[in-house]
């Protein structure tokens, strides 16, 4: 229907790849949030190379997409659509919050993986903190009002990310199959982030005309630091 209320709805799961639902594991929030923000990191690494006198920043890896919220929980009957709680308590409102985003799953032995929905927002991850303030109470000390800030952290991106590198990582020995255009200072860039390697890796690999690669040859790429040592 055109014009009707979508809620953030948050589900959990037991499984990364988010086919396992948990039982009652599914959060509706009571306001939507005003704003959300995602947050992107690209680490550099910033080692020096061996025998040089400075360095600088070489691409690594992106951080995890990292999603932050705000939840207001609020019974005092002061917002519009929202019903008045006969105690006046909004424990129970955080705790089944809880329950879903923070608390242990023992089928797992971490947290729920979570799948974040509303509008254009498609989010699946894990809960990296939560911080909660209390702002209202009652004459008796019961909190009428709070807001919740969470931090959650794309598990996909993560899974993808740590493929990658594993792929790629300078300090694993590679194995590469050379195609028709390869060259080895190219195959060593893509390796090992420089091309100064080359004739490392030519040595070990004992190619004596490097400029000439044929296509189906098995070049073995060390682990740098092998290459850094000789």
């Amino acid at each position: 229907m055109s014009g009707q209320l979508v809620k953030l709805k948050i589900e959990a799961f037991k499984d990364d790849l988010f086919n396992d639902e948990v039982d009652n594991g599914t959060f509706n929030a009571l306001f939507n949030p005003e704003s959300y923000n995602l947050n992107y990191q690209v680490v550099n690494n910033k080692t020096a190379a061996h025998g040089s006198s400075g360095s600088k920043p070489k691409y690594n890896n992106k951080k995890p997409t990292g999603l932050n919220l705000e939840f207001l929980f609020d019974r005092t009957g002061a917002a519009l659509g929202v019903e008045k709680k006969k105690d006046l308590n909004i424990q129970d409102d955080l705790d089944a919050f809880k329950r879903i985003v923070f608390d242990h799953n023992g089928d797992i032995h971490k947290p729920h993986y979570l799948k974040i929905t509303w509008g254009t927002l498609l989010f699946k991850g894990c809960l990296e903190s939560l911080d909660i303030t209390y702002k209202l109470f009652s004459p008796q000390g019961a909190p009428l009002r709070a807001v919740a800030k969470a931090n959650f952290s794309d598990v996909i991106n993560s899974k993808l990310n740590a493929a990658k590198n594993k792929n790629s990582s300078p300090d694993l020995t590679h194995i590469r199959v050379v195609k028709e255009g390869d060259t080895l200072p190219l195959m060593t860039q893509k390796i090992y982030g420089d091309s100064k390697y080359y004739l490392h890796v030519a040595k070990v690999n004992k190619i004596v005309n490097f400029r000439k690669l044929v296509a189906g040859t098995k070049i073995i790429f060390p682990p740098i630091e092998t290459m850094a040592n000789n």
